[in-house]
């Protein structure tokens, strides 16, 4: 503990006085300051002038990461016949229609996406309270509802990240390792915010986009200036 102790205040020193700085500065400063004995997520965390509490005022969507994030997905496929044996081919993990549901309800939940053809979903819907809370409803907006498995799976593997806005206001995401390339997670966290500008909903009003900061696992968080990761 006394070393993470040493390692957070020094990272807090490295930090400290810098604000609103540009995505080139804060993925330097967070790069060199993420030196835990693991590869650390690169994380954003977005504050949004929204209240998700209302239909028109959510915010969701879907984002493929130019560079990946550098995570290894397990993907579950909810499928019959072919289009199973699509998603097999096309690398999902675990795929079943009434077996996968009876493991799911009994608690193992090993994977990261789920994804489900549309004549599934009478019995990927009797999961919603165990999949719901982990985010791992299937949903054809975010395209994991769908009779393109293949390419569900593949994009999900490729570093696809899904976004939702929660309680707060808050979106937060992995966009990368510390191991990346500073131009690589440059290049991710600007798509990442691009998606979520897009995802404006029509509900939102004055600022939409409040705050942007970046961060390591283990490290402090550095504000960015929402003007220049927008790329206004």
């Amino acid at each position: 503990m006394a070393k993470l102790g040493k390692r957070t205040r020094a990272a807090r020193e490295a930090f400290a006085g810098k604000a609103d700085v540009t995505v080139e500065e804060a993925v330097a400063l967070v790069k060199s300051n993420a030196t835990a004995k693991f590869d650390e997520t690169v994380e954003i965390s977005m504050n949004l002038g929204v209240d998700p509490r209302h239909a028109d005022q959510m915010v969701r969507g879907v984002v493929g990461l130019p560079n990946g994030t550098g995570k290894t997905v397990r993907v579950a496929v909810f499928a019959r016949g072919p289009k199973a044996e699509e998603a097999q081919a096309a690398g999902a993990d675990i795929v079943g229609a009434e077996d996968l549901m009876e493991i799911v309800q009994g608690g193992k939940i090993d994977f990261d996406r789920c994804i489900a053809t549309p004549d599934m979903m009478p019995i990927v819907g009797r999961l919603g309270k165990v999949l719901g809370p982990r985010n791992l409803m299937p949903n054809p907006k975010v395209g994991t509802v769908t009779m393109d498995v293949g390419d569900a799976v593949k994009a999900a593997k490729g570093g696809e990240v899904q976004f939702k806005v929660e309680k707060a206001g808050v979106i937060h995401a992995g966009v990368g390792k510390a191991s990346f390339d500073e131009a690589k997670l440059v290049e991710n966290i600007r798509a990442f915010v691009d998606a979520v500008a897009k995802a404006k909903p029509a509900g939102s009003k004055g600022s939409y986009m409040k705050k942007i900061a970046v961060s390591s696992t283990m490290g402090p968080g550095v504000s960015v200036a929402v003007d220049n990761a927008t790329g206004n």
